[in-house]
């Protein structure tokens, strides 16, 4: 976004702070907002201090007119300024997994680690075409999911036959009251300004895989085996080319895995971090 004079310009983002200690700033995916972030900072809080904006034009972030991608990056290293947070680990999903790279690149100094969810540096989908039958069921499925949240009937006649079928591969009630607490609310306050944003961004090539190289801290890349809008292999090929990496793949689970298996996914957090305590500030003096 920029003003009258063409110069861009950065906004004070709604944010979730939960927690103390070292600072874990989380963000979200498209659409999405900081409460679809809770299945990472109610777990993460109890140890360490959780940062989870809104992003601009998403949740409670509301702004006018369009923008473009790099005002996010903007925006969030204003938060990190305003919060006086000198370092951090940064926790992305999805489109928030491709915010916290250019944040890295952008700012190696501030981050300690990265925490890669459903993401890559150069995303490929491979999500079919949509039929009219498909946004049917979908509609469907999430009206009686918000009014009896992981109903088995409601999954079996319509959750599986609609669009959720390619964001999941587990179609538990647990896994469908995160859709109902989380997801509904947060696609209905995405504005089409941010949708544009990055769908100019898709159609422009968007690839930062030459540039993974410059990012020397660790990074835990986690992905779906079945992950149709950001494919495992986009999301491996950036695990290669990061200098530091850890690579996880979950069998039987889509884009929204960590609603699908949310304790293993923790554990698995809580193991990369044990291993690696510079991430949350170990041996370092804290500021």
């Amino acid at each position: 976004m920029t003003n009258d004079k063409g110069q861009t310009t950065k906004m004070q983002l709604n944010v979730n702070i939960q927690g103390k200690g070292f600072p874990i700033l989380c963000l979200h995916g498209h659409p999405g907002s900081s409460n679809s972030m809770s299945v990472f900072t109610k777990h993460l809080s109890q140890r360490f201090q959780t940062i989870a904006p809104d992003l601009r034009g998403y949740g409670q972030s509301r702004c006018q007119g369009n923008f473009a991608m790099q005002d996010h990056l903007n925006d969030l290293e204003s938060l990190l300024d305003r919060l006086q947070i000198q370092r951090c680990l940064v926790l992305g999903w999805s489109l928030g997994g491709i915010l916290a790279l250019e944040l890295a690149l952008r700012n190696p100094e501030k981050v300690s680690g990265l925490i890669l969810i459903a993401t890559a540096a150069r995303p490929r989908g491979s999500h079919p075409p949509i039929s009219w039958q498909d946004n049917l069921y979908t509609g469907l499925a999430a009206i009686v999911n918000q009014l009896q949240p992981g109903w088995q009937w409601n999954i079996e006649t319509f959750g599986k036959k609609s669009l959720f079928r390619y964001l999941i591969q587990q179609h538990t009630p647990a896994t469908y009251n995160f859709i109902a607490t989380e997801a509904v609310a947060a696609y209905l306050r995405t504005s089409s300004a941010a949708t544009r944003a990055l769908t100019t961004a898709i159609r422009t090539g968007y690839n930062r895989v030459p540039e993974l190289s410059q990012i020397n801290c660790p990074a835990l890349v986690m992905a779906g085996s079945a992950d149709r809008h950001i494919t495992p292999e986009s999301s491996l090929e950036t695990a290669q080319h990061l200098q530091n990496s850890q690579w996880q793949c979950y069998p039987n689970t889509a884009h929204l895995f960590p609603w699908e298996i949310p304790q293993q996914v923790l554990q698995d957090i809580d193991r990369w971090i044990a291993d690696r305590p510079q991430v949350v500030g170990g041996g370092e003096l804290l500021m």
